[in-house]
């Protein structure tokens, strides 16, 4: 009784999370393609309240920034678009930096009261400008944490050291292609507590970081009941929040999925946003974090969706449809390929049409 009590006194408001984030969303950033270009102009309007510094170059030169405010003994790191063509929480992470800007609320001079944030907006510009996950010389950085062979893995892991936070938020998008599981919806926001090593233990810093997330997940189920996903657990020994978990920092993964209708990934900044705002706000006001239990009510991630499917009688003749996003001559593209056919009983479309028998 009294951890769910406390769970719902540590529970950011709908009404409150809706006025701010309408307040507070920073309306200069829209679609799915954002870089460098796009977000060089706004960090001059945080600098009479962050500390904002150019912390290092990309491969190919373009710089790459932080932001830092707060005075508490918590610290939080948070990056984004370690992949380039992932930039949900890129969005979502300037709303939030308009709210540590410009609100006196009292939910954030708390927080600035407790912790010390850390946000680097865009860890891979190059892989931003191109559109792609990979860097400038083709390195996943999401899978360089090892090796450290890419300049801006390298410096990551220079911050992470130098700051010691105490928690991470690593931001990233995820394909349509996920739902939850138990039932017929995207998988809108996912999350993950990473593993440490291959038996998935439940290490002190696992806990932690479930924690965190189960205070995140009883949020948005306030708001989008039954749109929350876990990403699978499973060890990659090079990925990013698998050593930084087992290095000791507590990692959350934040994946942005699809929500109906929304290519644009509009929805699901909103939803990073609040996952945010909620995940900080908890870790400012608590002192331990071992409730954990409830991550594991946490629906899997399940792959039951395409974009389009085309239905014909004969469910042989089914034909199932991805969007492939690219840039041609500058500009952002969406293509819908081909990707699968038969028999498409058991997936679900975001879109489909149905064929009368005599259509071809």
């Amino acid at each position: 009784m009294k951890k769910i009590l406390y769970l719902i006194m540590n529970t950011l408001s709908t009404t409150f999370l809706e006025e701010i984030y309408t307040d507070q969303k920073e309306y200069s950033l829209q679609g799915k393609w954002i870089t460098y270009n796009d977000i060089e102009k706004l960090f001059s309007k945080y600098e009479s309240k962050f500390v904002v510094t150019q912390i290092g170059t990309s491969e190919e030169d373009r710089p790459i920034l932080q932001l830092k405010i707060g005075t508490g003994s918590k610290k939080i790191l948070v990056w984004s678009q370690m992949h380039g063509n992932e930039s949900t929480g890129t969005k979502a992470m300037f709303d939030l930096l308009n709210c540590f800007n410009e609100s006196s609320e009292n939910t954030f001079t708390q927080i600035l009261k407790e912790c010390t944030l850390v946000f680097i907006p865009m860890l891979n510009p190059d892989g931003a400008k191109a559109y792609t996950r990979v860097n400038a010389n083709n390195i996943d950085l999401n899978r360089d944490a090892v090796n450290k062979v890419a300049k801006e893995s390298k410096l990551l892991r220079s911050i992470l050291e130098d700051f010691n936070p105490q928690f991470c938020f690593n931001l990233h998008d995820q394909r349509t292609i996920f739902g939850v599981e138990g039932t017929k919806n995207p998988a809108t926001i996912s999350f993950l507590a990473p593993s440490e090593e291959i038996t998935r233990a439940l290490t002190k810093g696992r806990i932690a970081t479930m924690n965190v997330i189960v205070s995140m997940n009883a949020m948005l189920q306030n708001i989008i009941p039954n749109f929350v996903g876990r990403y699978t657990d499973e060890f990659y020994p090079t990925a990013t929040g698998d050593n930084f978990q087992k290095l000791g920092y507590n990692t959350i993964l934040i994946e942005s999925g699809h929500y109906p209708n929304d290519y644009e990934r509009e929805e699901s900044r909103r939803y990073t946003f609040y996952a945010m705002l909620q995940g900080i706000h908890h870790i400012a006001n608590s002192f331990i974090f071992k409730n954990y239990k409830e991550y594991f009510e946490i629906p899997n991630n399940d792959k039951i969706f395409y974009d389009v499917i085309h239905r014909y009688s004969d469910s042989k003749k089914d034909i199932a449809y991805q969007y492939e996003d690219k840039i041609v001559e500058g500009r952002f593209v969406s293509k819908l390929n081909k990707v699968d056919e038969n028999s498409l009983n058991l997936k679900i479309g975001h879109s489909e049409i149905v064929f009368e028998d005599n259509i071809n």
